[in-house]
């Protein structure tokens, strides 16, 4: 593995990551550290999102039905078994088992790119219309009721494997979660950076020149949908550990809306980029929704427009290029002088 600027960057991220797992808990009030806990579940739902769209060029509109999955099934799961390493489990493996089966009748139905986003986004509207339609005693799931639009409250909390009695605290559930963040984004990368990842951005760029080559792209493309739904179901457990508390608007079209425009601000077609414009937007979020002058919805609204319209890249992309210039200025000045030195 030859090591460059881009492993080096990924190291630097790695390491930051590492130091913020660790300062918070020091430096943050056991309040401060929950809402960290939220920022790190949209990091990482936004990180599935610039996943999918940024490598796979797979549009999803229906994010949140991931999201949604995950989250529902850690808290059936976990109110069923007590135990809520089984429902961390069913909160990866339900969404992803779902995004195999519904990305196998897209993919290999020769199903076109605006069509794939549409039918996301219709079974994101389904999914919420039928967990909203619950309400009552009958809708139930072994000992987890449903609860309609009331949704399921009382979420058990992570527990150590194996030791139900032993229930993590906010700041142990603040260290497994970015634990969880700083290990997906290592995986995407080491994957990105692998065979499976330069098939998938070539089909990205190029999805005949691919398939010329002998590439299956229908099967890349739906490993991709199913790795970024799994993640998004990570996300949705975290957030369940976080408000204790999962109600059907987490499948709702804000959901969706939110995690495209974090990918568009953070930068398309990174990694870190997903993450930081999931961190900071849900930060401004938080302090919108303080104040009752300005709908927080139309805030995030006028954010999308002024970034596609004056920053289309996104921040790091941005950022990146910027830095770029400066050195490869800074470099051409070097050696200018040393030539004219004697």
């Amino acid at each position: 593995m030859k090591f460059n600027s881009a492993w080096a960057g990924f190291i630097a991220v790695l390491i930051a990551g590492l130091v913020v797992l660790f300062a918070v808990p020091q430096i943050v009030s056991l309040f401060g550290i929950v809402q960290m806990t939220v920022f790190v579940a949209m990091a990482m739902y936004a990180l599935s999102q610039g996943f999918l769209w940024g490598f796979g060029g797979i549009m999803c509109f229906g994010q949140a039905s991931f999201l949604g999955l995950g989250a529902y099934a850690y808290a059936i799961t976990a109110i069923n078994l007590g135990d809520t390493s089984w429902g961390m489990l069913a909160g990866v493996a339900v969404p992803a088992i779902f995004a195999l089966l519904l990305g196998y009748f897209m993919f290999y139905g020769r199903i076109s790119d605006a069509y794939i986003g549409v039918i996301t986004l219709t079974v994101s509207v389904i999914l919420f219309q039928l967990i909203n339609s619950t309400s009552g005693a009958q809708y139930h799931i072994g000992q987890a009721e449903l609860g309609g639009f009331n949704g399921i409250p009382s979420v058990p909390t992570l527990n150590m494997p194996g030791d139900v009695s032993n229930v993590l605290s906010p700041t142990g559930i603040w260290y497994v979660s970015m634990a969880l963040l700083i290990i997906v984004y290592a995986l995407l990368r080491l994957a990105l950076a692998s065979r499976f990842g330069r098939v998938v951005v070539a089909i990205r760029e190029n999805e005949t020149r691919a398939m010329l080559l002998g590439y299956d792209a229908r099967l890349y493309k739906l490993l991709s949908f199913t790795i970024s739904a799994a993640i998004a179901g990570l996300a949705g457990c975290i957030y369940d550990n976080w408000g204790g508390f999962i109600s059907p608007t987490i499948f709702g079209l804000a959901m969706s809306a939110e995690v495209i425009i974090f990918v568009l601000v953070g930068g398309l077609g990174t990694l870190i980029g997903p993450i930081l414009g999931g961190v900071g937007l849900q930060y401004v979020m938080n302090l919108a929704g303080t104040q009752h002058k300005v709908d927080p919805n139309l805030g995030l609204g006028v954010v999308l427009v002024a970034f596609v319209l004056l920053v289309p890249q996104g921040v790091v992309p941005v950022i990146r290029d910027k830095a770029m210039q400066l050195f490869i200025r800074r470099g051409a000045k070097a050696a200018r002088i040393q030539e004219t030195s004697p």
